[in-house]
């Protein structure tokens, strides 16, 4: 499952990754209703599968949940979306459905899953970038997981990139994800169209009809067809994105960067000049060998089947 700030979905997941069936909800506000919508989409694909076909009985469920969870792996400290605060949720889940319950943050399960079954698949060192709303983030070490001393690593999105910049939600200014998300790039062409006033642009057009409206998605849209603000609202994003990766990579010297997140669905706009400032800035970038930068293959499946992957593993345990 991947339980997010919009919609709790779910799928059936066999053990090689692939998605047998999916089901989805809305994300209540409340603890209790968050949890209600969770038991009753587990019990929504038990019923359609277990014995259906001789697929096999649900056996084990993964909880990817946008937020930190304790190193145990049981309790959410904290999610901005989600009403848990240093919450039991597996414990809570697993007396409800009757299962074993494994909890992730949503980021590790997508790093997982594209690394068994998908773009990082072999890698020893593997981040995977999750480029949304903001910047999720997850990192492999030989092949394995790495939540640091307290479960919460890596927030890659809240590294500093420019001292006093951009307020971010978190509290800090100049955060990565300011530069560099679907939220930034709106933001980023909100600044452009300020620059620029009177520009004939299919952007300032739609902030006229709608100031609210404008957002990455369509951001994204309008530099497909050719708008001049659109496209360099972009460039600042692929610049960002390039910067943003030569310091992770500085840290951790990954073999593959995987690009996954709903921004993703647009990487052939940005991501060959991200590769260009990504090798421009890295130190010692003419003499080392670089990381490969691939978009995910699993898309907005990567969560639910590497959760279903992690589930599995600690039930072999």
């Amino acid at each position: 499952m991947d339980v997010g700030g919009t919609s709790v979905r779910a799928g059936v997941v066999d053990e090689h990754g692939s998605l047998l069936d999916t089901a989805r909800t809305g994300t209540p506000g409340t603890e209790p209703a968050l949890e209600d919508a969770i038991a009753a989409v587990i019990e929504e694909l038990r019923n359609r599968h277990d014995g259906a076909g001789g697929a096999g009985e649900v056996g084990a469920v993964g909880l990817a949940v946008a937020g930190f969870v304790a190193d145990d792996r049981r309790t959410v400290m904290f999610a901005p979306h989600l009403a848990w605060r240093h919450a039991p949720v597996a414990d809570r889940i697993a007396k409800r459905v009757g299962l074993p319950v494994t909890l992730e943050h949503d980021a590790n399960a997508a790093a997982v899953g594209e690394h068994r079954f998908g773009a990082a698949r072999g890698a020893h060192v593997a981040v995977l970038v999750a480029i949304g709303t903001g910047i999720g983030a997850g990192l492999l070490l030989e092949g394995r997981l790495y939540r640091g001393a307290h479960g919460v690593a890596p927030e890659l999105g809240h590294l500093t990139v420019v001292p006093d910049g951009r307020a971010c939600p978190c509290g800090k200014y100049g955060c990565w994800e300011r530069y560099c998300s679907g939220t930034a790039l709106a933001a980023t062409a909100i600044e452009l169209l300020a620059r620029y006033p009177g520009s004939s642009t299919i952007l300032a057009r739609d902030i006229a009809a709608d100031p609210g409206a404008l957002t990455g998605r369509r951001v994204a849209g309008a530099a497909r067809d050719g708008d001049p603000i659109a496209q360099r609202a972009v460039a600042e994003l692929a610049k960002w994105l390039g910067e943003g990766l030569a310091l992770v990579a500085d840290v951790f010297d990954p073999e593959i960067v995987v690009i996954g997140g709903g921004v993703s669905e647009s990487a052939p706009l940005f991501l060959d000049e991200a590769r260009e400032h990504y090798a421009a800035a890295i130190t010692g970038g003419r003499h080392r060998p670089l990381a490969r930068i691939r978009t995910a293959q699993l898309g907005d499946d990567a969560a639910l089947v590497g959760a279903a992957a992690l589930a599995l593993e600690a039930r072999a345990v």
